[in-house]
């Protein structure tokens, strides 16, 4: 079988986000053990550290489209990411959650804040693209600027709400404690040397694996003659969803329902974040490259937070087929919104 030939590319492929796949349960063993020594709390670590650890293959994928100039499969990647990693906490509410939908097993509404951050850097998002791309200025894109200045804000929001919002749970208020992680294991003996140790092996191959997910995958697409955007925005951003997808589902088994959701939440508001070092190193704006596809594409990622805010909100009781309404809602209009794709991709 030639290395070039179109069932060893789906190998390699496969192989890697195998790979990505046992990488992504080690990961959030290890941050749940950095949470617990250090304070960080579920939501805050979701959001810094496990978001970034699991997003690496994005991290991949797109610093090596950027160079490639191969802006479909950057801007599909980043932007159909957010709308297919939603769509894992549908997988973490039919599988990880019994009895009752995950929004309504989450003990802290600090998610709904991390949800309105990923749907304010979306909302920038759809507007750079609209913005000339002569904006740029030595090699930076103000658009893609603001990004990074409005997640670093959210995160200190995020901090700061830990700990200080002025509402409760009625069951808290009434006494009930919210329910904790569970710990033990071999984790909890470790050493927090042995950790970090841990924690930087299994980064640096879900890393590896990234780059060999986003050639194969490139190829793959090529041989099959499937546009870079809709290839990007699904078979791609589904590979490089399965950290989060691994994490989430050891996260929901350890009843550490919060961490899930700002897993997800968390990496959905660190993707647009990778606009600006994409920007740096393709030397023209990322953003201003995107198509009407791109733009539905981060449309939908509203969109399919929204609905998850509203379930976090008003935390529904009621399971139909194992999954809430939300996450039912969520499925139909991800099917819409991939229909809708190919129909604007045409």
């Amino acid at each position: 079988m030639s290395f070039s030939s179109l069932p060893f590319l789906i190998v390699v492929f496969l192989a890697a986000a195998t790979a990505i796949w046992f990488a992504g349960i080690q990961l959030s063993r290890c941050t749940g053990e950095v949470d617990a020594r250090f304070g960080l709390g579920s939501a805050l670590g979701g959001l810094i550290i496990l978001a970034v650890a699991t997003n690496l293959p994005e991290i991949a994928i797109v610093s090596t489209a950027a160079v490639n100039h191969n802006f479909d499969i950057a801007t599909g990647n980043l932007l159909g990411g957010i709308s297919i990693q939603t769509v894992v906490l549908v997988a973490l509410d039919g599988f990880g959650v019994r009895q009752r939908p995950l929004t309504n097993a989450t003990n802290s509404l600090v998610q709904v804040l991390e949800g309105t951050l990923v749907i304010s850097l979306l909302a920038v998002a759809i507007m750079a693209t609209l913005i000339p791309s002569s904006v740029v200025h030595f090699g930076i894109d103000p658009s893609a600027l603001l990004i990074v200045m409005l997640w670093l804000g959210g995160l200190y929001l995020v901090r700061r709400s830990g700990g200080s919002l002025p509402w409760r749970r009625q069951d808290q208020a009434a006494g009930a404690a919210p329910s904790e992680p569970a710990k033990g294991g071999a984790g909890a003996q470790r050493s927090i040397a042995i950790t970090f140790a841990i924690l930087g092996a299994a980064a640096l191959v879900t890393l590896l694996a990234g780059v060999v997910l986003e050639e194969s995958g490139s190829r793959i697409a090529d041989r099959l003659g499937i546009n870079g955007v809709i290839f990007g925005g699904t078979f791609l951003a589904a590979a490089t969803a399965l950290p989060e997808l691994s994490t989430g589902l050891a996260s929901v088994r350890a009843k550490n329902f919060e961490l899930a959701v700002s897993d997800i939440f968390g990496g959905n508001a660190f993707l647009p974040v990778l606009f600006f070092p994409a920007t740096l190193l393709a030397g023209q704006s990322v953003l201003g490259k995107a198509k009407n596809s791109d733009v539905l594409l981060a449309a939908l990622g509203i969109l399919l937070t929204t609905v998850y805010i509203g379930g976090l909100v008003f935390r529904p009781k009621r399971q139909y087929g194992r999954l809430g309404p939300d996450s039912i809602a969520v499925v139909v209009l991800y099917a819409l919104g991939v229909v809708a794709l190919i129909l604007v991709s045409r």
